[in-house]
């Protein structure tokens, strides 16, 4: 039998605790320097996560951001995964020898589809330790509007195995993105050390909730200044209604 790695999850009831799910996506390909220069002030007032920039962002981000709480994140394999193993491995070094702390990478879709798991596996293995040498967090995104769920399990087991930080469920680029029943599945099937990022979709507070309760601990997002406005009237509302 599988085992099952399923969270009883307490409510989110605190500022914070839903701000630092978050990393503030800058990732669109026609965005300016002005608008990731914007993305990143918005980041820095809302006490997010990270942001996730593009590579060639990285060293903007990382000035920008000096001296806060929020972490500099960026993608390698991106957004295909069809890259060979040693272009991943250099744009990982690359972005962190600029300052990244984070990577979204995409595993080898056509790779895993293919069912050549040993590939997958081998090469999940290589950029983790690439990231953990430098104490930077990878997550692995396996673009799930392209695989069963047969394979999704696969994957997870895979990324376990190979030590990564998170499994995520989407690169926002695909047909579709995150969803309840996928983070539920991969929550199950991931190991206790492995955490869930769900990204593409999620654009309201009530589907940002609805996420963290189905066992995700980050959440990719660029209506970042809707969900945390309405989660600070939110928690204004549940004070004033509360018995004292």
């Amino acid at each position: 039998m599988d085992p099952i790695h399923e969270l009883s999850r307490p409510p989110l009831t605190s500022y914070e605790s839903l701000a630092r799910m978050i990393d503030h996506s800058l990732l669109r390909p026609e965005l300016t320097e002005e608008q990731v220069e914007e993305g990143c002030r918005i980041a820095r007032a809302y006490g997010v996560a990270s942001v996730s920039v593009r590579p060639s962002d990285v060293d903007l981000a990382v000035e920008w951001l000096r001296g806060t709480d929020v972490a500099v994140g960026s993608v390698a394999g991106f957004p295909h995964g069809s890259s060979t193993t040693a272009a991943k491995l250099y744009e990982v070094r690359d972005l962190i020898r600029r300052g990244a702390r984070e990577v979204d990478m995409v595993l080898n879709i056509g790779k895993l589809v293919s069912r050549c798991f040993q590939y997958v596996e081998t090469e999940l293995r290589q950029i983790a330790d690439a990231c953990h040498e430098s104490g930077v967090l990878l997550k692995v995104i396996f673009e799930n509007a392209y695989l069963t769920d047969e394979l999704k399990i696969i994957a997870c087991k895979i990324a376990t195995r190979a030590g990564v930080d998170f499994v995520k469920t989407s690169t926002g680029f695909a047909p579709s993105g995150a969803t309840l029943e996928d983070l539920r599945l991969m929550r199950r099937y991931a190991g206790p050390n492995v955490r869930i990022k769900a990204a593409g979709g999620v654009r309201t507070l009530d589907m940002a909730l609805a996420a963290y309760e189905a066992g995700a601990d980050r959440f990719g997002a660029t209506a970042t200044v809707k969900i945390l406005e309405d989660w600070k009237t939110r928690l204004r509302e549940q004070a004033v209604s509360s018995p004292s």
